[in-house]
């Protein structure tokens, strides 16, 4: 996606702030209750403006009031529309989409899981504690190293010949 023109970037936080406050201040629709504008994007013709929103609601409901506020945002539209033009001041008003924005509740779902991870990294280092390996800590075998601390003439060319052998 392009990125807004400054105009366009101004229009859209007047946007958001009109349609927020407006929802907040004149609208007495009990559709709308907890209903939140998170952004508002204006395509660079200044000709649509995506108005997301969010909308917290009561657990086991938020589809069926996700809906009803959808609608009751679908009706008042045109009146939102006319007080985004008054407040704007420009030739032309830009239409009003409303999209409903998933990042909030995705980023719910991703806090449970991280919280649910935590949990199972305290109980698996709980059952750790006191334990110990079956074996070495290290168990892999490393040809650099002897049981006396030499380093092996016969590991270097893998042929079992050593050094002074080859040469003769």
């Amino acid at each position: 996606m392009a990125e807004m023109t400054p105009k366009a970037g101004r229009l859209a936080a007047m946007i958001q702030r009109t349609v927020a406050a407006s929802l907040e201040r004149d609208f007495h629709d009990p559709r709308l209750r907890g209903v939140t504008v998170t952004e508002v994007r204006v395509t660079n013709d200044l000709h649509i403006a995506r108005v997301y929103w969010t909308q917290l609601g009561e657990a086991g409901k938020e589809r069926g009031e996700r809906e009803r506020a959808r609608e009751a945002l679908n009706q008042a539209k045109g009146r939102l529309r006319s007080k985004v033009g008054r407040k704007a001041g420009t030739r032309l008003t830009p239409q009003l989409e409303f999209v409903f924005d998933e990042v909030p509740a995705a980023a719910a779902d991703l806090d449970d899981m991280l919280v649910y991870a935590a949990r199972q990294d305290e109980t698996l280092s709980r059952l750790r504690e006191g334990k110990s390996y079956a074996g070495d800590a290290d168990p892999y075998r490393h040809d650099d190293d002897n049981d006396d601390g030499a380093i092996d003439e016969d590991a270097g060319d893998g042929s079992g010949i050593g050094s002074d052998e080859a040469g003769a």
